[in-house]
């Protein structure tokens, strides 16, 4: 089993979850309630369903989790949108975000093929 700061995948999506919270934490309540809580969660679960994926012993196993950190990109991407639009990201921040995401499915796919 590799260790987990080696998969690239990992290592992108943590340091994304990481940067998200930290922006969401200053946002107001209401931003926080609505946009900020589903945003979080879309984004904490890609490394979380990726480590829990290298830890399954049988291929299915992992393929299942990845497919789902996979899917999580996609709803991340959507929240990001959504705050982008609401005026909750600066351009600099929703690019940052959206570079990672769209990046992040190529990097799971290897870990679905390898």
């Amino acid at each position: 089993m590799l260790a987990l700061d080696k998969i690239s995948a990992y290592k992108i999506s943590s340091e994304l979850s990481d940067f998200v919270w930290g922006l969401v934490s200053k946002w107001s309540i209401l931003a926080q309630k609505t946009i900020g809580d589903q945003f979080i969660r879309s984004v904490d679960s890609l490394p979380a369903n990726i480590a829990e994926g290298e830890g399954r012993y049988f291929k299915k196993d992992k393929i299942k989790f990845f497919l789902q950190a996979r899917g999580s990109c996609f709803e991340a991407n959507h929240w990001a949108q959504k705050a982008h639009i609401r005026s909750l990201l600066s351009d600099s921040e929703f690019n940052q975000i959206i570079e990672k995401l769209d990046n992040l499915p190529r990097e799971i796919n290897f870990l679905i093929k390898n």
